[in-house]
């Protein structure tokens, strides 16, 4: 695990508006302890099952804000929506539909992140640009749900000028759209992600180390 002084100095050289996910999963609630002592309150979960313990763990820790970070099954849609602050995986139409409805029916209003497929990737999912534009009226009319921005993960093989294109594509359609928010750059391109305009950075092993689970 990250020390705090190592970790003081990432914090610190990230530029203004930039904020710093720690993704948790796989790792146990005595590491996000740790990280809430370093003054870290946003965290990253990808499975429901495993999320809902830490959370009723550390609820003492009433200053913690949740992220769900991983595909969102529609069967799980109430369980994340009652869970969690911010969902950033959310990367179709009738997705973001049934969470405004059970945000409804939950009287929450979670902030939104939409996943974009910007380039061809059989193991990504997201919104393809064309439908993600021509679906946007129907969208932005949901209600209980903040739409604050758009995520993308660039496939694995792609070099380092690659990924920085897509970032820039991703932030250029953001702001196309007058969303403030990019969840993009993770612990193996993050220096990317931050030049090219991302908000959210969702690092879990540059922080925690191997996943524990």
């Amino acid at each position: 695990m990250i020390l705090f002084n190592e970790f003081k100095n990432l914090k610190d050289s990230l530029p203004l508006g930039v904020s710093l996910l720690a993704v948790s999963k796989g790792h146990h609630q005595e590491s996000i302890r740790k990280f809430f002592g370093y003054g870290q309150l946003d965290f990253g979960e990808s499975r429901l099952q495993e999320a809902i313990p830490k959370i009723n763990d550390l609820n003492d820790l009433t200053q913690l804000r949740w992220h769900f970070v991983g595909t969102l099954q529609k069967n799980k849609v109430r369980g994340v929506v009652r869970e969690f602050d911010f969902i950033h995986s959310v990367d179709s139409l009738s997705l973001i539909e049934r969470i405004s409805r059970i945000s409804q029916e939950e009287q929450k209003t979670p902030n939104i992140f939409l996943q974009v497929k910007l380039t061809e990737d059989p193991k990504k999912g997201g919104f393809i640009k064309q439908d993600l534009l021509k679906s946007w009226p129907q969208i932005v009319s949901l209600k209980n749900i903040n739409l604050i921005g758009l995520m993308t993960i660039p496939p694995i093989a792609f070099n380092s000028n690659q990924k920085k294109d897509l970032f820039c594509e991703c932030r250029n359609l953001a702001n196309y759209l007058g969303l403030k928010d990019c969840s993009m750059g993770m612990s193996n391109d993050w220096l990317e992600a931050v030049e090219e305009g991302s908000t959210w950075l969702r690092l879990g092993s540059l922080l925690f180390g191997k996943r524990q689970t």
